[in-house]
């Protein structure tokens, strides 16, 4: 069974990351969406909202679970039993950043991270953002799934 990890802060989840998980769907047999909890890290969103804005986006696709974690995610994927950790890059300074991370993550422990190229049109969204608009006020809809909307 090919089980992936698709970890992330998820403050909110965005449409950028609805694209790479609804491609990487065919790939594997299970995508585990893997919020990571920091509690030195301020969240807008709390982690309870954050889950259930996972869980309501994909609540009618049955090879995806949410579940949250703390530590690194490389050990979080082998209590899993995850062999892989899916990755979306949105211009090449992610895919320098994620490029070492893969690498050693693989070499600690062999879990391969998969990388899809965020699609055409998505690749300025990043959660980041996202917090910047609706700190200051501006219409942010058109990069989050409906439930973050509804909010």
């Amino acid at each position: 069974m090919r089980k992936a990890v698709f970890p992330g802060s998820f403050d909110p989840i965005t449409l950028g990351h609805v694209d790479i998980i609804n491609r990487g769907l065919p790939l594997f047999d299970e995508i585990i969406l893997a919020i990571g909890v920091n509690a030195d890290k301020k969240y807008m969103f709390s982690l309870e909202e954050r889950v259930r804005f996972l869980e309501k986006t994909f609540d009618h696709e049955p090879k995806i679970s949410v579940m949250t974690y703390e530590g690194m995610t490389v050990d979080f994927c082998k209590k899993q039993d995850a062999g892989f950790i899916l990755r979306g890059l949105r211009n090449t300074t992610d895919f320098e950043f994620e490029k070492f991370i893969g690498q050693t993550n693989f070499k600690m422990t062999g879990v391969e991270t998969v990388f899809l190229i965020t699609s055409s049109g998505k690749s300025h969204i990043s959660s980041t953002v996202v917090r910047d608009v609706i700190r200051n006020g501006g219409d942010y809809t058109f990069m989050v799934p409906d439930v973050v909307r509804k909010k």
